[in-house]
C-alpha cells in the first residue's frame, strides 16, 4: 500500500497526497487536471485561454471524469477571467486559485457553498493581504517556477512566508520529485505545486516532441525576462527566445498591438484608448501579453521554432514522461524513502534524549 502525506493541506482540500498541478494555460486541461484528482492530488484547471462557455463545459468535463476534488485557476488581471471565475462559482467548484487582483469576492462566495480559495503569491505583502480577506491556502511561487515566479528563490521565499502567516502554503517552484516534497514540507510547507512535472506527463496535452525537448533539457536551459509577454517570466531556452532576450518590444509596437489584443478579448476599443493615455503601465503589460498569446499557442502545438514555451528550472529534475498516477506514487515512495533516511540520521540522538550536534569538520 502507498505511503500517504499528511498535512494541513490534504485535510482541507480533502485529497490524499499535498502535491498540485497549478492552472497552466493550454496544459492543465479537463483530461490532465482530472488525472491528477484521480491519482490522489489536486488538478487546477487552467482558464486563461477559455470563455464562460468554454469554463462551464470543462467543469463538467472534469466532473465527469473524476468525483475527487479539483480547482480552477483565475488570473484576475486578464481579460475575462473574473466571469470564469463566477462560472466556477455558479458551478461549486471545490476550489478556487486565484492570482493577480483582489479576490475577496471570490473568497465571500466560494465559502458559501464549502468551497476552499488559493491565492497565488510570490511576495510577504501578497501573502498577509490574500490572508486577510480570507484566503484558505497560499500558492508561493519562487524564481525557479516556469512562467511568473518571484523574485525570491523557493528556499528562502517559502519559510520566510510560512513564518509570517498562519494558513497552509503550498510551495512552487522546483519541485518535480519526492526530495522536493520533502524540502518544501522542511521549509514550512504543507504540500507543492508541481507544473513542469506535470506537464511532461502522459495525460498532459503538451506535445511529445516539446515533452522530449525538455526531458533532454538541463536546469540551465530556460530563460528570465519581462521581454516575453510584459512580466518577468521563465521560459524554455531556445533561439527565438535568445533573441527576444535581447530586443524588447518597442512602446510603439506596444500600443498597436494592445488595439488587436483588445480585438482577440473582445475589448471594445473605446475602452482601450483612453486606458494608453491614463494608464499605460497597464495596457502596455495587456499588449505586451496579448501580442505573446500566439507564440504561446504554437509552442503548445510543437512549434518552438517560433513559439515560446514556459518552464521551469525543475527541467533539470525531468528524465522520463510516465503517466500521472505513476508519478506520484513515485513521488510518495521517494519522500518516505527521504523521510526513512532523515530519521536515521537523527533517529538513534532523538531516540535517546540526547541532542543532535551540527559541527563543521571532524
Amino acid at each position: 500500500q502507498m505511503a500517504q502525506v499528511s498535512t494541513r493541506l490534504t485535510k482541507l482540500l480533502g485529497i490524499r497526497h499535498p502535491v498540485l498541478l497549478p492552472g497552466m494555460s493550454w496544459i492543465s486541461t479537463p483530461p490532465l487536471v482530472a488525472a491528477v484528482s484521480n491519482a490522489g492530488g489536486l488538478g487546477i484547471l487552467a482558464t486563461g485561454p477559455l470563455n464562460p462557455e468554454e469554463t462551464r463545459a470543462s467543469i463538467r468535463e472534469i466532473r465527469e471524469r473524476t468525483s475527487k476534488p479539483f480547482g480552477i485557476g483565475a488570473t484576475l488581471m486578464m481579460p475575462g477571467a473574473e466571469d470564469n471565475a463566477k462560472v466556477a462559482l455558479e458551478e461549486k467548484v471545490p476550489v478556487i486559485n486565484f492570482s493577480l487582483g483582489k479576490g475577496d469576492w471570490i473568497v465571500e462566495q466560494a465559502h458559501a457553498y464549502g468551497g476552499k480559495v488559493i491565492a497565488t503569491v510570490a511576495t510577504e505583502k501578497h501573502a498577509r493581504s490574500a490572508e486577510s480577506i480570507g484566503a484558505d491556502a497560499l500558492l508561493v511561487t519562487g524564481h525557479e517556477a516556469a512562467a511568473h515566479g518571484g523574485d525570491v528563490t523557493s528556499l528562502v521565499l517559502v519559510p520566510c512566508i510560512a513564518s509570517r502567516v498562519r494558513i497552509p502554503i503550498v510551495a512552487a517552484g522546483g519541485f518535480a520529485d519526492g526530495r522536493g516534497l520533502m524540502a518544501a514540507l522542511s521549509l514550512g510547507a504543507e504540500g507543492v505545486a508541481m507544473g513542469s512535472r506535470f506537464a511532461t506527463t502522459q495525460e498532459s496535452p503538451v506535445p511529445q516532441s516539446v515533452k522530449r525537448r525538455i526531458v533532454s533539457s538541463s536546469e540551465n536551459d530556460t530563460l528570465y525576462s519581462k521581454n516575453f509577454d510584459g512580466m518577468p517570466a521563465r521560459v524554455l531556452k531556445t533561439p527565438k527566445t535568445q533573441a527576444l532576450l535581447k530586443k524588447p518590444m518597442h512602446p510603439i509596437v506596444a500600443a498597436w498591438k494592445s488595439f488587436s489584443a483588445a480585438r482577440d478579448f473582445g475589448i471594445p476599443l473605446w475602452k482601450v484608448i483612453p486606458g494608453l493615455v491614463t494608464q499605460w503601465d497597464r495596457m502596455y503589460l495587456m499588449s505586451m501579453f496579448g501580442g505573446a498569446t500566439q507564440s504561446f499557442i504554437r509552442a503548445s502545438q510543437g512549434d518552438l521554432e517560433t513559439g515560446v514555451q514556459f518552464i521551469g528550472q525543475s527541467q533539470g529534475l525531468i528524465t522520463d514522461i510516465p503517466h500521472v498516477d505513476e508519478l506520484l506514487q513515485r513521488i510518495i515512495s521517494e519522500a518516505a524513502q527521504v523521510q526513512a533516511g532523515n530519521e536515521g540520521r537523527f533517529g538513534a540522538a532523538l531516540q535517546g534524549g540526547g541532542r543532535v550536534v551540527v559541527g563543521t569538520g571532524p
